[in-house]
């Protein structure tokens, strides 16, 4: 039994759930017996599977000698995987400023190699300036200090050091023209914000693209989302929603599938990456005004 690396903790953790789930299928082993055997339901089992909670190293020892998985070169690669699925990630120490229905998607964000997002009111976080992102935050939460607002800051700011990995993931943003009108700040952080954006374009890993005004309807009038892909063959697409109070993580084939056919249908009827840059000059031409 071989297992490759994953890229964090919670991608680790789907990977290792995956992995027992077709362990424990293939000796017919009901949830309910393995549940019964780390002392936990059946729904228990279900969630550790699909990756949706930590793991207990006895536990997943437990469940390998339950499944008959006793020589030490196949259990110790499971075992390592359960240690390094419980190693904190980069964003445990925003956790007071970080709803926690958005900590797992910075886990699958950061083990993703294609992030393609569709935005219609900002800029999307991951391309966002300090200024810009700041601007945001101050107006969405006013009931927030300032400390809070720059820890928040901070976060976004760290998010984006994925992309300047050795190994970055391929970024795809697709932008609709409003988020670029919309003056959340005054005309230094507007300037500087879409100069931003010219300078990541120019990255061989960043593609953005500008929905125009004149498009009119389009499948993904729903609202902003993104998609994330892995390198993981244990892992399928994800598509992220987000609202007011909270997320939601899609994964069926059915819903990836109707989704990445709204993005490829966005990324048609956008501007290329050279007209991306004109349309990006010559709104920011309007807000130096």
């Amino acid at each position: 039994m071989t297992l490759q690396r994953a890229g964090g903790p919670i991608v680790r953790r789907v990977v290792l759930g995956t992995q027992l789930r077709r362990i424990r299928e293939a000796k017919g082993i009901s949830r309910v017996d393995a549940g019964y055997s780390i002392r936990a339901s059946e729904s228990k089992i279900s969630r550790l599977e699909l990756g949706r909670v930590s793991f207990k190293e006895r536990d997943v020892a437990d469940l390998l000698t339950l499944y008959g998985v006793t020589d030490e070169r196949d259990r110790s690669p499971l075992l390592e995987l359960a240690r390094q699925a419980n190693e904190p990630g980069w964003w445990q120490g925003f956790t007071d400023v970080m709803p926690g229905w958005f900590q797992p998607y910075l886990g699958l964000e950061e083990a993703a190699i294609l992030i393609r997002t569709y935005e219609l009111q900002f800029i999307p976080g991951l391309l966002q300036t300090k200024d810009y992102a700041r601007a945001v935050m101050a107006g969405a939460r006013q009931v927030d200090g300032a400390d809070a607002v720059e820890r928040r800051v901070q976060a976004r700011i760290s998010r984006q050091a994925i992309l300047d990995r050795p190994d970055p993931p391929r970024a795809w943003a697709i932008i609709d023209e409003a988020a670029l009108w919309r003056s959340v700040a005054g005309p230094a952080v507007m300037q500087g914000q879409l100069e931003h954006l010219i300078a990541l374009n120019a990255n061989p890993n960043i593609t953005i693209q500008v929905i125009p005004f004149n498009v009119g309807p389009h499948p993904a009038e729903g609202g902003a989302f993104s998609i994330l892909r892995f390198g993981e063959p244990d892992i399928a697409d994800v598509v992220y929603l987000e609202h007011l109070t909270g997320s939601v993580y899609l994964d069926k084939p059915d819903d990836v599938t109707r989704y990445t056919l709204a993005m490829d249908n966005l990324a048609l009827k956008s501007t290329t990456p050279d007209d991306t840059v004109k349309v990006i000059k010559k709104i920011a031409s309007y807000h130096a005004a």
